[in-house]
């Protein structure tokens, strides 16, 4: 029915029917709350069966076997996948800034402490934490993880983000430099 609408409308015919199967191949791509979740348990634990068990299939381990062969499921694990890289990225970020630049005071504090209880130490900032050991006298060590390391890390991973910023910054300090020659 739409054709002819676009034929009296004054379109060509052949367009008309390539929007028609983009419009079907859109709506045949989406896919249900069901095989969404799939989506996101097979990409948080690479386990078929397991992610369509959570999904809420029957007969998971076939279930599972079987949407990996679909087109549209594996088009949405790859956009997850890229989506989770890009955010691993900036997880691993954060992590360094919390290794550079996080406050060691809860760390000092636990090595003060006795016998610290669970509470307490759920509530402490440990994550500068590398290694804890208690020798046989009874006292603790507790190893921190190196901040120049973390800064190291971090510089890297600006170096690699900024390569086309310092690109531009070479062209802004060239452009400057021959402002003054006039």
């Amino acid at each position: 029915m739409q054709f002819f609408r676009l034929r009296r409308s004054g379109e060509r015919l052949v367009s008309g029917l390539s929007e028609y199967f983009t419009e079907v191949t859109v709506i045949k791509h989406k896919l249900t709350a069901r095989e969404k979740e799939f989506c996101l348990c097979f990409a948080q634990t690479g386990d078929a069966a397991n992610a369509a068990r959570e999904a809420g299939y029957a007969g998971a381990e076939r279930t599972g076997r079987r949407l990996l062969c679909e087109e549209r499921i594996c088009a949405e694990l790859e956009r997850l996948a890229a989506l989770r890289l890009r955010l691993l990225g900036m997880m691993a970020a954060t992590g360094y800034q919390r290794l550079a630049f996080g406050s060691a005071a809860d760390a000092v504090s636990l090595v003060y402490e006795q016998e610290p209880d669970r509470e307490r130490l759920e509530k402490m900032d440990l994550f500068l934490i590398s290694e804890i050991k208690r020798p046989k006298d009874g006292a603790m060590e507790i190893k921190l993880f190196d901040r120049v390391k973390a800064l190291e890390k971090l510089e890297n991973l600006s170096a690699a983000n900024g390569a086309a910023d310092s690109l531009f910054d070479a062209i802004g300090r060239s452009a400057a430099g021959c402002d003054g020659d006039d």
